[in-house]
């Protein structure tokens, strides 16, 4: 990444941004010259990566009532400017059957996945973006796109997130243009068990012949956020390595959707 995107001296926040994709993308960022405040759960990585990045970070989970408030007030203090918002955070509770999915499980899925993205949303808008303008990218998943076993409620929130992202897009033009990326199979502690056990099966069933990595998801963040995307709003982004367009029956795709059955609550 360059400064020719456009992001130097800019301020951007990455939710879940300690590990996996959102790691990837808070890296990115800061490549690119933003300033770079990540949020995540764990105190001990929010530290760690805020001090790799030379940026800024604040532990707590998006869920929780205050704490998207709070992270914008951070922001603003530290940084003065609140240009870029990554909404990455995201679990994949409850997961299993629907038909066994508690309801307070069901709601903790929409609190963190749809209603903590929209939060954030708010206090970006109220504190900066309203008057200087910004942009907003969701984390959303091809997934989205059709079922899938055991992660019926993270494929409905991630289904509700690409909604809001388009409502949002329409309600908040011109001042702030709003985006999604829906990534394929990632190399990611969240989707180890789908890629781990046989990666080469995995990767077979891709027209571009192997799962994706972090950084995939990043560069495509990074676009979208960018001058280069100034025209885009509304839109959402596959970086998928071609899985909407791999014959359903072709090699590894029963495979992975197998493995499905395998991936671990985080």
């Amino acid at each position: 990444m360059t400064s020719s995107y456009g992001l130097r001296g800019r301020a951007a926040v990455v939710t879940g941004g300690t590990r996996g994709i959102g790691r990837a993308v808070a890296g990115a960022l800061a490549a690119a010259g933003a300033l770079v405040c990540v949020t995540a759960r764990d105190a001990g990585e929010v530290r760690r990566t805020a001090a790799e990045l030379g940026g800024i970070g604040l532990a707590g989970s998006v869920a929780d009532a205050g704490h998207p408030e709070e992270l914008a007030d951070l922001v603003l203090r530290e940084f003065g400017r609140l240009d870029v918002l990554v909404n990455n955070a995201a679990t994949n509770r409850p997961y299993g059957p629907l038909m066994e999915a508690g309801a307070e499980a069901w709601r903790e899925a929409f609190a963190v996945n749809v209603e903590a993205p929209l939060r954030l949303v708010q206090c970006a808008w109220r504190g900066w973006m309203r008057e200087h303008g910004g942009t907003v990218v969701n984390v959303c998943t091809e997934g989205a796109g059709h079922v899938g076993p055991h992660i019926g409620a993270y494929g409905t929130t991630k289904a509700a997130l690409l909604h809001l992202t388009r409502q949002l897009a329409g309600e908040l033009a011109p001042r702030v243009r709003v985006n999604s990326v829906s990534p394929g199979l990632v190399r990611t502690e969240m989707a180890r068990f789908v890629w781990e056990p046989d990666e080469a099966e995995a990767a077979a069933g891709l027209p571009l012949g192997r799962i994706g990595e972090p950084e995939d998801a990043a560069r495509a963040v990074v676009w979208l956020v960018s001058d280069a995307a100034e025209w885009i709003t509304g839109a959402d982004l596959l970086v998928d390595g071609g899985t909407r367009v791999r014959a359903a029956s072709g090699p590894g795709a029963y495979a992975v959707h197998e493995r499905l059955r395998r991936v671990p609550e985080i």
